[in-house]
């Protein structure tokens, strides 16, 4: 009965949770003949029920280290749950039984044998404990008689930790009246004599005679003795502790030695297994976050941002993980306050329906930024801290570069902030190293590559490509997919023809064609154009190079748009990174540094975890630049967040700079690969900028602001919200709602928020708020909370604006004119060059990533409000293969900024007595 009731709830569960199943671990030490037939009792019924079980067996040489090891493997492994240690434990080294039982993680302990089950059964805590298998089917065959347990007299015979003992407080919470009676007993059979409820657990043959027993009394049975029998076989059977033929004369009820106990003890290891299995689901089902948010103490004036980030205590990030149902195998701590999730967190989850999709993205921004990021932090403090709802942030890592520059930090600001601000925005868990490291190897391999085929002969290049080891030369993985690229089925390396030999070792680079620069995560203006090659020893090989900045490397926006390690190498493979003489991309791959890069790149991929002031969890990950880059975080981060907030849950993320560039990669180029489709467009506008696209003067970066922009000014202002008008039609050309976050600052008037509100809804915005979340946290953005969740019920018929399998010239014609209202486009030589040479390399149906200012919807940062009937010129394009798209470059943008005249480390510090860091970031 228990096994066919255990096989219904399997089936259940997998049905609910497909792909789910039970997971037991039985853990051996040695090879002892009777464990090995406990044990394969116990691997069929798994079977039988649907469970999988797994039988780890150690050697009798295992020492007590080993089986710790081997322990806490299990522990942290989250399709084990149900884990026991087989005993007696068959080893040659001395092994502290206690010791190991113990290290069994108590929600893993089907066996019951650890000390906090056992103190949880002994005070009575039935509920929230597992049961020793023996003693919990004892008293599942006393309930299948029908005879009451309460008020009754019981006695237990025997004390051990694994029958008697949890016997006795198993009856005793039952309501029967208990005595344990054991080896120094002097009154055993008047004892006996005395019980409603005996069970015998001495482990002596027969010891318990059938005239002691009480008429009707139930007799249970635990002993399994061999005694002498001349007539079986094996010169000896199988009794129990109770003298059985004339007990049962007696007995109301009495179980059978062999085939009474044992059968049950098995089936109750199964359904502990089961229930262990419905807790962990109970625990980390997505959708029931048990969550602490953190309490603000407002202040007014707002403090600086590092002093409100500094007066916050984070949670221990290992907390938030667990809080948002990250297993403890899935995450990996870096400190107290960040950590990196596996992606192993993502294929648990992979049955689990997503939550809503929403990206943050703003209208053309002055210089100073009109609080994207700030938004972002405010909508999920609000929708979590305030609404309650499960939410996650997905944003980039901010650059170096512009930290210690002229931008200073991006973790949002004010009352809106990820913490800590300072790990935030300098090396976090070093993924801009990462990709610092790989992108100059490739840049290293490259020259190294002209160098040495300039240098040496093709059979001195191919000794050296394949060289003989110990007499053996083989092809590399890497190897092999070159020769099929050049068309050449051979694995041997002695059968390659002369011609053969010439084609695989001559990539043949055209130095004008080397598209691939060296990178620093610092801004560095002297850099933008250097000569390298000058040492003697380069042989007179030089040419013009450059440094780019970190975040600009290609290697950047493939690993955020990479789902996955295995996607993420291939796409590393394709980067292309010059062309060959013969007018061919030359690859990553076919310099034979893929497998390099995925290495030095395999911790980079896993999204790193922190949180909001207000406590709400944040995955920080990837940082690609919004010109020549898509500009938006991980595909990674998205998907794992999208699971684990639930169906019902939101996770917010935020396209850079205004929605002509940020948004319109997110949704061409972000939503395209990932296959993820958004729910709902936050549209952030400010006063400042909207009087700027007015007509208002030139805002400038520590500068202090014109007084046009601190008086109200209707009119000014009303003529700039043509930019906003412009930027909700270009959301909604995408099917997509729009819900306009007003920012709110302190100098501008209710009249002037009350404009923008009514102007936004006007030009077809589902909604307008105005927010104060920079002053007062997620409490000033819930009015924007609710709307967003609105707006998140109402149907998206999302869709994109190009077919990528239309020309080059037609995707970014549409671009311009549907986006930026350009009335058409020009092609300068160079450009159309390269549209040739790319539809023919076969790169002509990749996405389009335009390469523009963000100060304005045209090519001319001049040219505020929302211009019409210029055309847009297109002065390049470039490539980037691996991650996926190509990228026309308008007007003239570096890729390596400078440093101003006052940077912002001059404002930076570091206390050496706290060790804090001081300053404005």
């Amino acid at each position: 009965q228990v096994r066919e009731r255990l096989k219904k709830q399997v089936v259940e569960m997998k049905e609910k949770f497909p792909g789910f199943r039970p997971g037991l671990a039985i853990l051996q030490v040695g090879n002892r003949d009777d464990s090995n037939l406990y044990i394969n009792m116990k691997l069929k019924a798994a079977a039988e029920i649907g469970i999988s079980a797994n039988h780890i067996k150690l050697p009798n040489t295992a020492t007590e280290a080993d089986v710790l090891k081997c322990i806490a493997s299990l522990n942290g492994d989250p399709a084990v749950h149900g884990f026991i240690v087989q005993l007696p434990l068959d080893s040659d080294k001395p092994i502290n039984t206690e010791k190991i039982t113990n290290a069994v993680a108590p929600e893993k302990d089907v066996d019951g044998l650890s000390s906090i089950n056992a103190g949880k059964l002994s005070r009575g805590d039935l509920g929230d404990c597992f049961i020793p298998c023996t003693p919990k089917g004892c008293m599942e065959l006393i309930r299948q008689t029908g005879i009451q347990v309460a008020g009754k007299r019981a006695v237990v015979i025997g004390r051990s930790k694994i029958v008697g003992a949890p016997m006795h407080d198993l009856l005793l919470w039952n309501h029967a009246t208990v005595t344990t009676c054991h080896s120094k007993t002097s009154t055993l059979a008047e004892e006996v004599g005395k019980a409603d409820i005996l069970v015998v657990a001495a482990g002596k043959a027969e010891m318990v005679k059938g005239e002691w027993i009480k008429p009707g009394a139930i007799v249970i049975d635990c002993g399994i003795n061999h005694v002498p029998d001349s007539t079986k076989a094996s010169g000896k059977r199988v009794v129990g502790d109770v003298a059985y033929s004339t007990a049962k004369e007696k007995a109301s009820y009495i179980t059978p030695v062999p085939g009474g106990v044992g059968p049950m003890t098995v089936a109750m290891l199964m359904q502990s297994t089961v229930e262990s299995a419905q807790r962990f689901l109970e625990r980390f089902q997505p959708g029931k976050w048990n969550i602490q948010y953190n309490q603000l103490t407002l202040k007014v004036p707002v403090p600086s941002d590092i002093e409100i980030s500094q007066s916050c205590i984070p949670k221990p990030i290992d907390q938030v993980a667990k809080e948002v149902g990250l297993l403890p195998d899935e995450v990996e701590l870096y400190g107290q306050t960040k950590a990196k999730v596996h992606l192993s967190a993502l294929k648990r989850l992979k049955n689990q329906p997503d939550g809503k999709y929403i990206v943050v993205t703003g209208i053309t921004p002055t210089p100073l930024g009109e609080g994207k990021s700030t938004t972002t932090v405010g909508l999920v403090q609000a929708l979590g801290a305030h609404l309650h709802q499960n939410v996650f942030a997905c944003v980039r890592q901010p650059s170096q570069g512009p930290t210690f520059g002229i931008k200073g930090g991006a973790a949002g600001g004010g009352y809106c902030q990820v913490i800590p601000m300072e790990e935030f925005n300098l090396h976090l868990t070093g993924d801009i190293h990462a990709i610092t490291a790989a992108n100059n190897l490739v840049a290293a391999a490259v020259d190294a590559r002209i160098f040495h085929e300039l240098t040496q002969t093709d059979q001195a290049l191919y000794n050296r490509l394949v060289p003989s080891v110990n007499g053996v030369r083989k092809f590399s993985d890497i190897q092999i997919r070159r020769l099929q690229k050049l068309g050449i089925n051979k694995t041997d390396p002695t059968a390659l023809t002369k011609e053969e030999v010439n084609l695989f070792v001559r990539l043949d680079i055209d130095p004008g064609t080397i598209t691939w620069q060296r990178v620093l995560d610092t801004n560095d203006r002297f850099l933008r154009k250097i000569t390298i090659g000058q040492s003697p020893t380069e042989k007179g090989f030089s040419r013009m190079a450059q440094f780019d900045i970190t975040v600009s490397s290609e290697i950047m926006a493939v690993l955020a748009l990479s789902d996955g390690l295995d996607d993420m190498k291939k796409r590393l493979g394709r980067m292309v990174v010059a062309s060959s003489k013969r007018g061919e991309p030359v690859t990553a791959d076919d310099l034979g540094v893929t497998g390099a890069l995925a290495v030095l790149m395999k911790d980079a991929v896993k999204p790193n975890l922190m949180q909001t002031l207000e406590g709400t969890p944040v995955f920080v990950h990837a940082g690609p630049f919004a010109n020549i880059a898509h500009g938006n975080s991980s595909v990674l981060a998205d998907k794992i967040a999208l699971k684990l907030v639930g169906k019902d849950g939101f996770v917010v993320t935020e396209a850079g700079f205004g929605a002509d560039i940020g948004m319109e990669k997110f949704f061409n180029i972000k939503c395209r690969y990932s296959g993820l489709r958004p729910h709902v467009v936050v549209l952030v506008a400010t006063v400042r900028a909207l009087k700027m696209h007015g007509g208002g003067p030139a805002v400038t970066a520590g500068v202090p602001l014109p007084k046009e922009y601190m008086e109200e000014n209707l009119q000014l202002l009303a003529k700039g919200c043509s930019n906003l008008n412009k930027q909700i039609q270009n959301a909604r050309m995408f099917g997509v709602p729009v819900v306009v976050a007003v920012n709110a600052f302190k100098t501008d008037t209710k009249a002037e928020l009350a404009l923008v509100v009514q102007l936004a809804k006007e030009a077809g915005a589902f909604e307008a708020v105005e927010c104060t979340h920079w002053a007062e946290g997620g409490k000033g953005a819930v009015a924007l909370a609710q709307a967003v969740q609105r707006a998140s019920q109402t149907p998206s018929n999302f869709r994109f604006l190009y077919n990528v399998e239309l020309p080059v010239i037609d995707k970014i014609r549409l671009i311009a004119q549907q986006i930026y209202g350009a009335s058409d486009i020009e092609l300068l030589p160079e450009a159309q060059e390269k549209v040739t040479m790319y539809t023919k390399q076969g790169f002509g149906n990749l996405p389009i990533c335009m390469a523009k200012t963000h100060l304005s919807l045209s090519h001319d940062p001049e040219r505020k409000g929302a211009p019409t009937g210029f055309i847009l010129p297109i002065r390049d394009i470039r490539a980037s293969v691996g991650a996926g798209f190509l990228y026309p470059l308008v007007g003239t943008m570096s890729t390596m900024p400078g440093l101003p005249t006052r940077p912002c480390f001059y404002d930076i510090d570091l206390d050496p007595v706290s060790g804090e860091v001081n300053g404005l970031f």
